[in-house]
């Protein structure tokens, strides 16, 4: 805000992804994916929603995931939840702020060449990962399609975008 005035746009790419089944009961990894996959967006909105509210303009890009459209279980059931999360907050923004002509986006990516699927604590999930991810498509493909939306004029709002690997199923 300093050096430019203002905020255009911002992107909350927040996300851990700590997969175990429900059965494990891993409550803190729960609580861990609660605060950052959901609360980290929120903070994020916090943040930027009174600037963008007063200069009449603004374009909030949430980062969900294809799990936050098609549960990944056993396994995934809570980051699915969290990013179900991310859907439903993305759309409530949306119709609460384009008449303040300020713009929502949701990406929903497949499997992204990232560290999150290191993010399990279990090694056999990680191992899993690993090796489903081998078909994962560059970070860079997903900035390519955050780029398009900002691009895109005032007028024009994309609302959802969905990008994975060719070959994923789901």
């Amino acid at each position: 805000m300093d050096k430019h005035g203002r905020i255009d746009v911002i992107v909350n790419n927040s996300g851990i992804m700590p997969i175990a089944p429900m059965a494990a009961l891993k409550v803190e990894e729960w609580d861990r994916m609660i605060d950052v996959n959901i609360k980290g967006l929120l903070y994020g909105v916090a943040a930027v929603l009174p600037i963008m509210q007063e200069q009449k303009q603004g374009h909030i890009i949430n980062i969900a995931s294809v799990f936050g459209i098609k549960v990944f279980a056993p396994g995934a059931t809570v980051y699915c939840a969290t990013k179900s999360a991310v859907r439903a907050l993305t759309e409530g923004l949306r119709m609460e702020l384009h008449s303040q002509n300020i713009r929502c986006t949701m990406v929903s990516p497949g499997a992204v060449a990232t560290e999150l699927p290191e993010s399990s604590s279990e090694e056999a999930t990680r191992e899993n990962l690993r090796e489903f991810y081998k078909m994962a498509i560059p970070a860079d493909s997903i900035a390519r399609a955050i780029a398009y939306a900002i691009e895109q004029p005032a007028e024009v709002e994309i609302d959802e975008v969905v990008i994975r690997p060719t070959a994923q199923d789901f």
